[in-house]
């Protein structure tokens, strides 16, 4: 993580809490070292944000410091918050936790008259009834793959309890109530396939760049879908994998 990116996060973390935040938290979070984070608190302060605290007993960031306002309506704000709360409920770890940091800077940054909009929304998601499927991916790194065109070689077991590997081209997450869908170009079948992520048993995250673009795969496979639904006979948009 770059130094400017880290400073921002602490930022970020001292908005969302309200608590004092220690360094030691902080620097678990951002997977550094607490020297690093007690420079960072340094720079930061020497810039004028007002953090209050010190070492041993934590960090607050004080009332006063804020971006300038979101132009943001009424309605828009309460769809944010509402796609932020299915996030957090469902989405994974890394991403969930930017659906909380998404609604604590909202709150901070819109117009005082706004602010209940978000503290008190008139809007929710349901809550999640089943069970969570864990992950046998980092879906952060998997996200880091698709953005830098890389491939991905994963050991997969299907419904049938059977065991493959193959190495892929992934293009897309799909999130749904409690597992995750994983798009992508197989080379092992030389066509597009959908994989659940909670059935990978092994990943590897190559160095190798796959031809093309992610967003170029993408509109291939949405046109294949179309193509087939059509074919069929159906109107309308195709479903979402299984």
């Amino acid at each position: 993580m770059r130094r400017a990116d880290r400073l921002f996060q602490i930022i970020q973390m001292l908005r969302r809490s309200s608590k004092p935040v220690t360094a030691d938290a902080i620097a678990a979070e951002l997977e550094t070292s607490k020297r690093s984070i007690y420079r960072d608190i340094a720079t930061l302060m020497a810039q004028r944000v007002p953090i209050r605290g010190e070492a041993g007993i934590g960090y607050v960031l004080e009332g006063g410091f804020d971006m300038p306002p979101l132009m943001l309506t009424s309605d828009e704000i309460e769809a944010a918050v509402l796609g932020a709360q299915w996030v957090a409920g469902r989405g994974d770890p890394a991403l969930a936790r930017a659906a909380t940091d998404l609604i604590a800077k909202i709150a901070a940054t819109v117009p005082e008259r706004l602010r209940p909009v978000v503290l008190e929304p008139a809007v929710a998601s349901p809550p999640v009834w089943e069970p969570r499927k864990d992950d046998a991916l980092d879906m952060a790194r998997v996200r880091a793959s698709i953005h830098a065109g890389r491939k991905l070689e994963l050991v997969y077991r299907d419904e049938q309890e059977r065991e493959s590997r193959r190495v892929i081209w992934p293009f897309l997450v799909g999130y749904r109530e409690t597992t995750r869908l994983l798009v992508g170009w197989c080379e092992l079948r030389g066509d597009f396939r959908t994989f659940r992520t909670d059935r990978v048993v092994e990943a590897a995250y190559l160095e190798d760049r796959y031809p093309g673009r992610p967003a170029v795969l993408r509109a291939r496979w949405q046109t294949i879908r179309e193509a087939k639904w059509k074919a069929r006979g159906c109107d309308g948009q195709p479903p979402r994998p299984q």
